[in-house]
């Protein structure tokens, strides 16, 4: 069962881990290339700030962004701007996100996100925890996956098995940590492959941050994940 209130309490706490060092920076820094192609650090600082706004949104009832033109355009926009704007923004944008948080009531209830993908509200909490757990490493600033919180990596492994059960294309996998715990995700015809490997690294390789040569696939080649 989702605990959407010990998630905003880990959205608050990795927001300020965040915080705290892109504070460190200095206007260079953000300019620079983050780890994400094509991205400086200002993309993926800007793109953090309006998916803030657009996760209160969805929570408000209202739509996440007013169409993807736009939510590029925003994230473009805002991508050059100097480092203490760039940090008031997040800080801001998160403080907006949890104060609509403590005003839901009905975390039960369906609401609409980007694509015609819908969700639980109180699932909310744990999309926007990812967002920033994520991005701090794609900001290349010295937090990797390995240092994220062993409970989030698991969550987000079983997301993504989720999200990628039933992709066209991906054939039946079983993903294995050492601890021995276990996803199953792609397609459902045929026997499942079976990959393993550290958390972290199947981790990297669902979202893309990886290319899974750390995993294990006993006698094959590990297929293509669709991107996020």
């Amino acid at each position: 069962m989702t605990d959407h209130e010990q998630d905003l309490a880990s959205v608050r706490k990795a927001t300020d881990r965040l915080l705290d060092a892109v504070a460190t920076l200095d206007n260079a820094d953000a300019a620079a290339p983050s780890r994400l192609p094509g991205w400086s650090r200002g993309h993926v600082l800007a793109h953090l700030a309006r998916n803030a706004d657009a996760l209160a949104n969805v929570l408000g009832g209202r739509p996440m962004y007013p169409d993807a033109a736009t939510r590029d355009a925003d994230i473009e926009r805002d991508a050059p701007r100097p480092l203490a704007v760039q940090l008031a923004d997040v800080r801001h944008s998160a403080d907006l996100f949890q104060r609509t948080a403590a005003r839901t009531a009905d975390w039960g209830r369906t609401v609409a996100l980007r694509n015609g993908v819908t969700d639980v509200a109180s699932r909310v909490p744990f999309r926007r925890w990812i967002e920033i757990e994520l991005h701090h490493v794609d900001l290349g600033i010295g937090r990797d996956l390995e240092d994220l919180p062993a409970d989030f990596t698991g969550r987000e492994i079983g997301f993504l098995a989720e999200r990628f059960t039933g992709s066209p294309g991906l054939p039946p996998l079983t993903l294995t940590a050492p601890d021995g715990s276990t996803w199953h995700t792609g397609g459902t015809e045929g026997a499942p492959l079976a990959v393993s490997g550290p958390a972290p690294e199947l981790l990297g390789w669902l979202a893309g941050r990886r290319d899974g040569a750390a995993l294990d696939l006993p006698g094959g080649a590990l297929p293509a994940i669709p991107p996020l």
